[in-house]
């Protein structure tokens, strides 16, 4: 039992600091608002992954969706994706008119559209709690909450790090290119979605 629930904290210790859209939003957040209005994405973004994991365990446990619809919903988070890299791209400075808004309903889009992190928990996190739920009552659930805690400690860390680089970071000279390279991260985000999904249908034709 104990091991498993190690497990689970490394998990959620490793993803918070796996470069991911969630990330890039809170960096872009920190050089916009400072690391205090970023603890709001992050904490918003750890609310919706918790809906997410008990979504897909339940979904695991009754209605056995297959992978190929969380991996059509990956195209839809794609354009979502796009669609906030193009805002970025704009930003040329950190002046309240060109500033990125990252609301609650762009972050929870951002994610519940993210078929990858749904996969994920299917295939990854669910299973390993499910057993842990045979060994100590709610188990799954104390799992998933570990994974959650893991996440948030990394998250915050990471954003912490990266706070003590925001005086050079938002010179004016430097901010329009660090905008362009997140903005250019969002795309690629997208790009690697839609590249796995056409990869994993195409293995379904063939």
């Amino acid at each position: 039992m104990i091991h498993e629930l190690v497990i689970a904290a490394i998990l959620g210790l490793i993803g918070g600091v796996i470069p991911g859209p969630v990330i890039t939003a809170v960096f872009t957040e920190i050089l916009q608002e400072g690391i205090g209005r970023s603890l709001r994405i992050i904490f918003a973004a750890m609310v919706v992954e918790t809906l997410v994991a008990v979504i897909s365990l339940v979904i695991f446990s009754s209605l056995g969706l297959p992978e190929s619809f969380f991996r059509a919903l990956s195209l839809a988070g794609a354009g979502i994706l796009i669609w906030i890299a193009l805002s970025i791209w704009r930003v040329r400075s950190l002046d309240s008119g060109q500033k990125v808004r990252f609301t609650l309903w762009k972050i929870t889009l951002m994610i519940l559209s993210n078929g990858v992190l749904w996969t994920y928990w299917i295939t990854i996190c669910i299973p390993k709690a499910i057993l842990l739920n045979d060994e100590i009552r709610l188990g799954a659930y104390l799992f998933m909450g570990l994974v959650q805690l893991g996440w948030l400690i990394s998250t915050i860390s990471v954003a912490f790090l990266f706070s003590r680089f925001r005086a050079i970071l938002s010179r004016p000279r430097v901010v329009p290119v660090v905008f362009r390279i997140f903005s250019l991260a969002f795309v690629y985000f997208a790009v690697d979605m839609v590249i796995k999904s056409i990869i994993y249908f195409s293995g379904l034709a063939s």
